[in-house]
Protein backbone atom coordinates (compact mmCIF):
# COMPACT_ATOMS: atom_id res chain seq x y z
CA UNK A 1 0.00 0.00 0.00
CA UNK A 2 1.06 3.30 -1.03
CA UNK A 3 -0.01 6.40 0.91
CA UNK A 4 -0.52 9.94 -0.56
CA UNK A 5 -1.76 12.86 1.65
CA UNK A 6 -3.10 15.82 -0.66
CA UNK A 7 -4.72 18.77 0.32
CA UNK A 8 -5.45 17.31 3.78
CA UNK A 9 -6.68 14.21 2.39
CA UNK A 10 -5.52 10.54 2.72
CA UNK A 11 -4.95 8.10 -0.09
CA UNK A 12 -3.97 4.97 -0.47
CA UNK A 13 -2.76 3.74 -4.18
CA UNK A 14 -2.85 -0.51 -3.81
CA UNK A 15 -2.35 -3.14 -6.24
CA UNK A 16 -4.31 -5.43 -7.61
CA UNK A 17 -2.87 -8.32 -10.17
CA UNK A 18 -1.75 -6.01 -12.16
CA UNK A 19 -3.51 -3.13 -11.91
CA UNK A 20 -4.05 -0.49 -9.27
CA UNK A 21 -6.93 0.53 -7.19
CA UNK A 22 -6.87 4.34 -5.16
CA UNK A 23 -8.79 5.37 -2.04
CA UNK A 24 -9.00 8.07 -0.14
CA UNK A 25 -10.13 8.52 3.81
CA UNK A 26 -12.91 10.95 4.49
CA UNK A 27 -14.00 12.84 7.71
CA UNK A 28 -15.91 10.57 9.42
CA UNK A 29 -13.23 7.84 9.40
CA UNK A 30 -14.90 5.48 6.21
CA UNK A 31 -13.28 5.11 2.81
CA UNK A 32 -14.16 5.82 -0.97
CA UNK A 33 -12.96 4.45 -3.97
CA UNK A 34 -11.86 6.96 -5.75
CA UNK A 35 -10.51 4.75 -8.61
CA UNK A 36 -10.43 0.60 -9.48
CA UNK A 37 -8.30 -1.11 -11.97
CA UNK A 38 -6.32 1.87 -12.88
CA UNK A 39 -2.59 2.31 -14.18
CA UNK A 40 -2.40 -1.32 -15.68
CA UNK A 41 0.97 -3.09 -15.74
CA UNK A 42 2.79 0.11 -14.27
CA UNK A 43 5.45 -0.25 -11.64
CA UNK A 44 4.72 1.56 -8.23
CA UNK A 45 6.28 5.05 -8.87
CA UNK A 46 4.35 5.31 -12.20
CA UNK A 47 1.45 4.68 -10.48
CA UNK A 48 2.17 6.84 -7.50
CA UNK A 49 3.05 9.92 -10.15
CA UNK A 50 -0.18 9.01 -12.50
CA UNK A 51 -2.28 8.89 -9.11
CA UNK A 52 -1.21 11.95 -8.17
CA UNK A 53 -1.87 13.71 -11.03
CA UNK A 54 -5.41 12.01 -11.30
CA UNK A 55 -6.29 13.45 -7.60
CA UNK A 56 -4.90 16.64 -8.52
CA UNK A 57 -7.11 16.94 -11.29
CA UNK A 58 -10.13 15.00 -9.69
CA UNK A 59 -9.75 17.28 -6.36
CA UNK A 60 -8.36 20.80 -7.55
CA UNK A 61 -6.79 23.31 -5.06
CA UNK A 62 -8.29 26.73 -5.57
CA UNK A 63 -11.60 28.31 -6.45
CA UNK A 64 -13.52 27.25 -8.91
CA UNK A 65 -16.16 29.77 -10.38
CA UNK A 66 -17.22 28.54 -13.32
CA UNK A 67 -17.45 24.71 -14.37
CA UNK A 68 -14.62 23.21 -16.36
CA UNK A 69 -14.12 23.48 -20.57
CA UNK A 70 -15.71 20.06 -22.13
CA UNK A 71 -13.87 21.47 -25.18
CA UNK A 72 -10.26 20.62 -23.71
CA UNK A 73 -10.67 17.22 -21.50
CA UNK A 74 -7.86 17.02 -19.03
CA UNK A 75 -5.57 14.09 -19.72
CA UNK A 76 -4.10 11.81 -17.53
CA UNK A 77 -1.95 9.28 -19.40
CA UNK A 78 -5.01 7.53 -21.11
CA UNK A 79 -7.71 8.63 -18.89
CA UNK A 80 -9.63 11.68 -20.46
CA UNK A 81 -11.92 13.61 -17.48
CA UNK A 82 -14.62 15.61 -19.30
CA UNK A 83 -16.35 17.82 -16.93
CA UNK A 84 -19.87 18.94 -17.40
CA UNK A 85 -20.82 21.39 -20.81
CA UNK A 86 -20.50 24.21 -19.31
CA UNK A 87 -18.67 27.87 -20.25
CA UNK A 88 -14.88 28.15 -20.23
CA UNK A 89 -13.28 27.89 -16.44
CA UNK A 90 -12.38 30.35 -14.39
CA UNK A 91 -10.10 28.97 -12.35
CA UNK A 92 -7.82 30.49 -9.20
CA UNK A 93 -4.39 28.21 -8.33
CA UNK A 94 -2.17 28.45 -5.73
CA UNK A 95 0.90 27.05 -5.46
CA UNK A 96 0.34 24.70 -2.51
CA UNK A 97 -1.43 21.61 -2.13
CA UNK A 98 -3.71 22.69 0.99
CA UNK A 99 -6.23 25.04 1.94
CA UNK A 100 -5.50 24.75 5.47
CA UNK A 101 -4.65 27.41 7.33
CA UNK A 102 -0.61 27.85 8.64
CA UNK A 103 0.16 26.66 11.93
CA UNK A 104 1.47 28.80 14.47
CA UNK A 105 5.02 27.28 16.01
Amino acid sequence: MEAIRYNDMDFSLEKEGDRWNLTFKLANGSSAVAGTGLFGGLTEGEARTRALALIKTIFPVGVRSVGPDVMHPNMIGDLKIVGPDVAHPNFVYWNKDSVSSPRDL
